[in-house]
């Protein structure tokens, strides 16, 4: 479910309940099931639920620092030319224009708290992407919308 467009603004006050979306939104994206959490011009959360095998490929947002909290199971990462793994409670930092990626190479589920700031196109990228089956589809809109996904072979072991 996605809802009304999103209208970034200050941050309203307010309870996101756990395993729900704020203002219900809810996507599909690959396999994924990203929550919105918190959304205003400033930042914007997201909870995202991972499928074994599933993951984000190599990519940069030019104009966002990003981060995980991971809550469930263990990410396999690419950060910066760099193979590594992050479980509960580990932090990770992904600064602006820093390649990176995100798998659950695990057998179990992955659960993580996402946010990026500035909130930019993110929210309105998912909008668009929800229920996309299409992978080249999915970079090409991600494009516009200030996420660049690197070319197909270009990180080893991605």
């Amino acid at each position: 479910m996605t809802g009304e467009e999103i209208v970034l603004g200050p941050l309203p006050k307010g309870i996101t309940p756990a395993r729900e979306g704020m203002r219900g939104k809810v996507w599909n994206v690959l396999g994924h099931t990203y929550s919105m959490k918190a959304a205003s011009e400033s930042s914007f959360a997201f909870e995202t639920l991972d499928p074994p095998g599933t993951g984000v490929p190599p990519h940069v947002h030019p104009t966002q620092d990003e981060h995980i909290y991971i809550l469930e199971g263990v990410f396999t990462l690419y950060l910066d030319g760099k193979w590594e793994t992050a479980g509960p409670g580990d932090t990770v930092r992904m600064p602006k224009g820093l390649p990176h990626a995100y798998y659950n190479r695990s057998e179990g589920m992955t659960r993580g708290l996402f946010w990026v700031s500035p909130a930019g196109k993110l929210a309105a990228l998912f909008d668009k992407l929800h229920n996309l089956t299409d992978p080249a589809e999915v970079v090409r809109v991600s494009a516009l919308h200030d996420v660049d996904f690197l070319p197909p072979g270009a990180v080893e072991g991605a």
